[in-house]
């Protein structure tokens, strides 16, 4: 079972906790109607989408409550003047950085292997920030702060394994991995490790400045702290 974790609520938004696993948004057919939008309607009537994650990543989703608060909010992320970070473990070991990394590949649907993307030139531009936070000891496993610059489908991870960093336990980009550097519990080695960490946007009504910050259960708080301290 699910939990939906409700972040934040006011008359004009939403933020939520996505567990791992659970669709942003309903699919075909009647198996896939279980959903974060589904379940948020249940007792938020008004909740419109704004944006997704994929099913495999957890964390922190925004919805809009009226119409105009959507748009505005739909505006935001596609001005890039909403702040994402996502945390991952992936294969390899990268030493601590400071400086951000920028991979700028252009991203396109992978036809005879779908829902699969893949690095195409004749793709859509696609820029992801990347620095590590730490490499495990002993795995050979590693920490990565990523921020995607645009939003394209299965980015962070089609981009990861085009470094040779694919994201611990993504079924269509890597093997899954035993545990990682943090040797999470049991049941998070069949996982994919990403998680949409941190928000941060103007509320599209108060002009309030809003940030918000979402540990995976698969870290250690101390990351976070590393991270956004």
């Amino acid at each position: 079972m699910f939990n939906l974790e409700i972040i934040f609520s006011d008359p004009h938004l939403l933020v939520v906790n996505k567990p791992a696993g659970l669709l942003a948004v309903p699919g075909r057919g009647a198996d896939k109607a279980d959903c974060v939008h589904t379940r948020l309607r249940e007792s938020f009537a008004d909740a419109l989408v704004v944006h997704r994650l994929d099913q495999a990543t957890s964390g922190l989703m925004v919805f809009a409550r009226t119409p105009v608060v959507q748009k505005e909010l739909g505006k935001s992320f596609a001005a890039q003047r909403v702040s994402k970070t996502y945390l991952a473990v992936v294969n390899g070991q990268v030493g601590l950085t400071q400086d951000w990394q920028r991979i700028d590949k252009p991203i396109g649907a992978d036809w005879p292997r779908r829902p699969k993307q893949k690095i195409d030139e004749a793709g859509k531009p696609s820029v992801t920030l990347w620095r590590s936070l730490g490499a495990g000891e002993e795995s050979m496993t590693s920490v990565l702060a990523l921020k995607p610059l645009s939003g394209r489908t299965h980015q962070l991870r089609v981009h990861l394994m085009s470094i040779g960093l694919p994201i611990v336990g993504d079924s269509l980009y890597a093997e899954v991995q035993p545990a990682g550097p943090l040797e999470p519990a049991g049941e998070c080695n069949s996982r994919m490790l990403l998680h949409a960490s941190q928000l941060e946007f103007e509320h599209p009504v108060t002009s309030e400045t809003l940030e918000f910050v979402s540990c995976p259960e698969f870290l250690n708080p101390r990351f976070l702290e590393m991270q956004f301290s």
